[in-house]
């Protein structure tokens, strides 16, 4: 239970610390089929395989033709299985959505690897959706103990199509009105084909007017860096403290609980500003969880310090700059209006509000869980290429050596490549049989398996320098004196290319991930803001309008009748009708304000961070991983001349 996200109450909830809880009363990842948890560390539920009973029920079934064509074209070894990328290829020939192919891919296995058996069990699955009926193994299994089972529709030409490349034309640049930026009029649902929108060439600039944003914004992103400052406390009552650096003053040190006070207050003063959730608290945190805690935190202040209208926020610049902020927070008194409180909206600002507004709110509203559950599941995949990154570049213990004579041994386990060339550690090869062994090392059978341990592989390399040590012929062997040379130079390459391996991770861990949870929480922030909108935009201007009715028919019968006394019953009547009309009044306007601010989120933040920075995120991802292939082949090619005068006798 204690990895769950930080507990959350209604709004207008008093907590323990008088300052409420978050608006949202669920954590909006629960409904994720990918992983509900994004901050616990237990591996990502993998989909239910397809069950044996209904493979086998597929198998005594006969099966159409096209799908013998179709596991043909992928299997062209008969090896009796197929990759889950030759799978999609098929099933994208199908016309069907890529949601759909995504569905049924995840529905028939869960390994790299998919049966013959899976294999048409998709197909039976692609048939029933092209047919509009529900995508269920159960119906596929009844199918084929009826000896029924549907036929698809497949463009298998496509399969065999040459697949070329060509360089990237000029990217095109929608344009959008400035009162619709997300141009929902050329949106449409169903088997309707959207409207085609007019382009501009590359580098124009933005047609978004007055986007209130100053130009190239996303090159001048103030930075926050959130590091670990060490632990405080004792026993059951210690804590972390996190390091906070900005632009804007000297480091200082957070304890989590005054980031929650942070956000309880920023989330009181601006209910209808985007805020992305903060990390959850965990009894007895491991170092994996306050890592990824850690770089929660610095995600919600990377976002906040640079939002338009909060980053100018008193309170957040005393939280980045005040060395005691707890000390502060004693003598200080904190005001928690909200901001329509202090803010007017002029009559040109009303009047840029469209009056669709509410339809735009709609539109992105009905679009926001499928965003959340996509770039959750886009970021448990890129986390998941990252351990298979780290599994190629980890670093593991040299190999064991024997001193005292010219033998090697090697560890014992059935996972090293170099087992079944050399058997158990009470194995020995002579030093003149090394060589060979490492050669057949280097096959491509085993090179699979040998890419997994890449740094061990290249201690090994060193170890076997070292032990071959003086040739048994004396200091004049040349031909073992070359080897050793060569060998010691393919040791270094291999070295230099393990750490561009783990270069290539840290920046995929650092850069593009981080970059995907930001895109993630940005998502996460805009469920939040419909939430709280539903909940707080709520006002009695109709009920107080009703009232002030009542009360006038009231004033005046008690005018007509003019009773002893009726003067200072009248006063009372027309103080509280001015009384309501001056609250119609300001609600009116904090209406109008929240328009203000739903359409500002909308058009300047969701906008412009949904799609500058994902640009530039992907950009950066293209530019790290060109810089590492062209690493990679200058790395190859010097070791290429580095081995060159390796002699042969």
């Amino acid at each position: 239970m204690f990895n769950a996200p930080r507990p959350t109450q209604a709004y207008g909830v008093a907590s323990t610390t008088s300052f409420g809880g978050s608006f949202v009363d669920e954590n909006p990842l629960v409904s994720s089929a990918y992983d509900p948890d994004p901050w616990s560390q237990a591996p990502s539920p993998a989909p239910a395989a397809v069950p044996q009973m209904f493979t086998s029920a597929i198998a005594e079934a006969t099966a159409p033709a096209v799908y013998h064509l179709a596991f043909g074209a992928v299997d062209p070894t008969g090896a009796g299985e197929t990759s889950v990328n030759s799978l999609s290829r098929v099933l994208a020939t199908s016309g069907l959505s890529a949601s759909t192919v995504d569905r049924i891919v995840n529905l028939v296995s869960s390994r790299p690897r998919v049966s013959k058996m899976e294999f048409f069990v998709a197909l039976a699955l692609a048939s029933l959706a092209q047919s509009g009926r529900d995508i269920s193994v159960e119906l596929v299994a009844q199918l084929a103990q009826q000896n029924v089972l549907p036929e698809p529709t497949l463009d298998l030409s496509a399969l065999s199509a040459p697949s070329t490349y060509s360089y990237p034309q000029p990217r095109q640049q929608t344009v959008y009105a400035s009162d619709d930026p997300w141009h929902t009029s050329g949106f449409t649902t169903g088997d309707q084909q959207p409207t085609t929108l007019p382009v501009n060439v590359n580098g124009g600039g933005s047609s978004l007017a007055g986007n209130g944003l100053p130009k190239n914004w996303w090159m001048r992103q103030q930075k926050v860096t959130v590091n670990f400052a060490g632990q405080q406390g004792f026993l059951l009552s210690r804590y972390m403290l996190y390091q906070i650096t900005t632009e804007r003053g000297a480091p200082v040190s957070r304890r989590y609980s005054e980031f929650v006070f942070l956000w309880d207050c920023l989330v009181r003063r601006y209910p209808f500003r985007l805020l992305p959730q903060l990390p959850p608290k965990r009894l007895g945190p491991d170092e994996t969880f306050l890592e990824q805690r850690r770089k929660g935190l610095q995600r919600f202040l990377n976002f906040v310090i640079n939002h338009p209208v909060i980053k100018e926020d008193g309170l957040l610049g005393t939280f980045l700059t005040e060395p005691s902020f707890e000390q502060w927070r004693k003598h200080s008194t904190i005001s928690l209006d909200e901001e329509s409180n202090g803010k007017r909206i002029d009559r040109v600002e009303e009047m840029a509000i469209p009056s669709d507004l509410e339809d735009k709110l709609a539109f992105v509203r009905s679009k926001i869980i499928m965003f959340i559950d996509a770039w959750q599941k886009i970021s448990i995949l890129t986390e998941r290429i990252i351990r298979k990154r780290e599994a190629v570049a980890v670093r593991g213990p040299p190999a064991a050596l024997t001193f005292g004579n010219p033998h090697l041994s090697l560890p014992s386990s059935s996972s090293s490549p170099f087992r079944s060339s050399l058997g158990s550690t009470s194995d020995t090869a002579s030093v003149h049989t090394l060589p060979a062994t490492f050669m057949s090392f280097l096959a491509p059978p085993v090179m699979v398996d040998a890419q997994a341990d890449l740094s061990r592989m290249t201690n090994t390399l060193k170890a076997l320098v070292e032990v071959q040590g003086q040739c048994w012929r004396g200091e004049d062997c040349e031909l073992t004196e070359g080897v050793k040379v060569g060998m010691r130079r393919f040791a270094d390459h291999t070295q230099v290319h393990t750490d561009m391996l783990e270069q290539r991770t840290q920046t995929l861990l650092n850069n593009t991930l981080e970059s995907v949870k930001s895109q993630r929480d940005l998502y996460i922030a805009m469920r939040d803001l419909f939430i709280r909108h539903d909940r707080l935009s709520v006002d009695q201007v109709e009920r107080l309008k009703k009232r002030i009715d009542v009360s006038s028919v009231k004033l005046d019968g008690i005018k007509a009748t003019a009773k002893d006394g009726w003067e200072e019953e009248a006063d009372k009547l027309v103080s509280a009708i001015e009384k309501d009309r001056v609250t119609i009044a300001a609600q009116l306007n904090r209406r109008v304000f929240i328009r203000a601010c739903m359409w500002h989120e909308l058009r300047v933040v969701l906008h412009n961070r949904e799609n500058t920075l994902l640009t530039q995120a992907v950009q950066t991802f293209a530019r790290e991983e060109a810089k590492y292939s062209d690493a990679v082949t200058q790395n190859w090619n010097a070791l290429m001349e580095a081995v060159e005068p390796m002699p042969l006798e």
